[in-house]
């Protein structure tokens, strides 16, 4: 296997999980609940998991996990070849489980103002029906 990242790596999410569950596909999308997600998307940017978790839909609280993959991986497509080629966000996605091995209680939104942005735009595209992912 390919290592792509030494990580450590993380996802965010508002869902309240433990250590030890294993994070799957298969299940709807953090960001539109019409969306069935294929893979389960992780970052080894802190922050960009802060931020993720930030603009989940749900009514629980902002989650980061710390999480490592149970096998292959890969760079994320919807950001690596779309928007920021070479991966600087360290995006990747996975059709196997990723394993929770901590909650981390601290990270910063470095940007505000794309935080408010995409909250908007997510809350816009509900509203018009689109299906983002």
């Amino acid at each position: 296997m390919t290592i792509l990242d030494e990580g450590p790596f993380y996802h965010g999410t508002k869902a309240d999980l433990q250590i030890g569950d294993f994070l799957t596909a298969g299940f709807k999308s953090n960001y539109d609940s019409r969306v069935i997600m294929n893979h389960i998307y992780f970052t080894a940017l802190k922050n960009g998991a802060g931020l993720a978790a930030e603009v989940a839909k749900g009514d629980g609280k902002p989650r980061v996990y710390l999480v490592e993959p149970t096998d292959v991986f890969e760079n994320d497509p919807n950001v690596t070849d779309k928007k920021f080629p070479g991966n600087p966000t360290r995006s990747y996605r996975s059709r196997e489980p990723l394993k929770i091995i901590a909650e981390v209680s601290e990270w910063t939104i470095e940007n505000p103002a794309l935080l408010k942005m995409l909250q908007e735009k997510l809350a816009a595209n509900e509203a018009l029906g689109e299906i983002l992912n």
